[in-house]
């Protein structure tokens, strides 16, 4: 058996790291368990270097994307059911697998812990305050190995020297990028431009 490279103590889940493993391999295609697990390495090394708890760090990089391949049908019960905001009805997976799948993280894997249900829940979108949890794992997640588009080599310079100018970094190229696209962009999206683009804007241009 693989040592873990990490064993919980802290109870914040009713599992083993191992046992989460399992139940992860069991919820993600191969590609997408191999993502989370290089997210895991990558928050857990930004968690050392911004003095943020290791553990919880693990933790919320490989739920991050526990929901993500859970059907539609899923994510709007949930919205339904949990009264969550109606206006999340108009988007899809790209938004629901982090804020209503930080609910199925909760409901079915037992995590209580409000930070890194908040770090799962900002994963996508940001939000105008994000602990230092929320911003590693928004970072992790968009710098990790596996990553290779233009500028993430920056980003990951960036996210090493300053977490926050990192955020503020990957916040104005993914609204650039929607804008482009012409894709949809949900108001979170644009509250977190709003309260760290400004605030770093010399660091990122």
């Amino acid at each position: 058996m693989t040592k873990e490279p990490i064993v919980y103590h802290e109870h914040l889940l009713p599992l083993t790291r191992l046992e989460l493993i399992d139940r992860l391999r069991e919820a993600l295609s191969q590609e997408r368990f191999e993502h989370v697990c290089r997210v895991e390495k990558t928050a857990m090394e930004l968690a050392q270097l911004n003095d943020v708890d290791v553990e919880q760090a693990s933790i919320a990089g490989l739920c991050h994307d526990y929901a993500k391949q859970r059907s539609d049908k899923d994510f709007i019960q949930i919205i339904h059911d949990k009264k969550l905001n109606p206006q999340l009805l108009n988007y899809g997976n790209a938004i629901w697998h982090g804020i209503v799948g930080a609910e199925m993280v909760k409901d079915e894997l037992g995590v209580h812990d409000e930070d890194i249900l908040n770090a799962i829940r900002q994963h996508t979108t940001g939000n105008s305050y994000m602990t230092k949890l929320s911003q590693i794992i928004y970072m992790a997640d968009y710098i990790e190995p596996g990553r290779d588009f233009p500028g993430v080599e920056e980003a990951r310079q960036i996210t090493k020297h300053d977490l926050g100018a990192g955020v503020a970094y990957q916040t104005k190229h993914t609204l650039e990028y929607l804008i482009q696209k012409g894709q949809p962009v949900y108001p979170q999206t644009l509250t977190t431009y709003n309260a760290w683009v400004p605030k770093y804007r010399k660091e990122i241009n």
